[in-house]
């Protein structure tokens, strides 16, 4: 079973920067892709930054050039976030869409809070 752990959320000022990580455990055979998504109060939640097993990366408009999404290995995965605004205030999610024995599934973990104060 691949369990994953956020953390590096936080309080930040506008114009901050933090960096989230995300590393799972239990044994990972394959990734498909990695992602980060947030979730803003009374808002879905959207797709912030994706990076393929390959290391293609896809990026949500509102963060190109600001967020670096990043993973040495396929148990580990990084965000970046730099020049930081209020809207980007809301819970961060770690989402591995991979195979773990005979699983191919989405994993995903309990999420980090990131504040943005203006």
């Amino acid at each position: 079973q691949v369990q994953l752990v956020e953390s590096g959320g936080g309080l930040v000022q506008y114009g901050g920067s933090l960096r989230l990580s995300c590393l799972a455990s239990g044994s990972i055979f394959r990734i498909n892709v990695m992602g980060w998504y947030r979730q803003a109060p009374g808002k879905q939640r959207e797709l912030v930054a994706t990076i393929t097993g390959g290391g293609s990366t896809n990026y949500a408009d509102s963060v190109k050039g600001r967020f670096a999404i990043s993973s040495p290995n396929k148990n580990t995965m990084y965000l970046q976030m730099n020049s930081l605004k209020p809207e980007d205030t809301a819970v961060y999610y770690c989402k591995f869409n991979a195979q773990s024995g005979a699983r191919v599934g989405d994993y995903w973990g309990q999420g980090t809070q990131v504040t943005v104060s203006s």
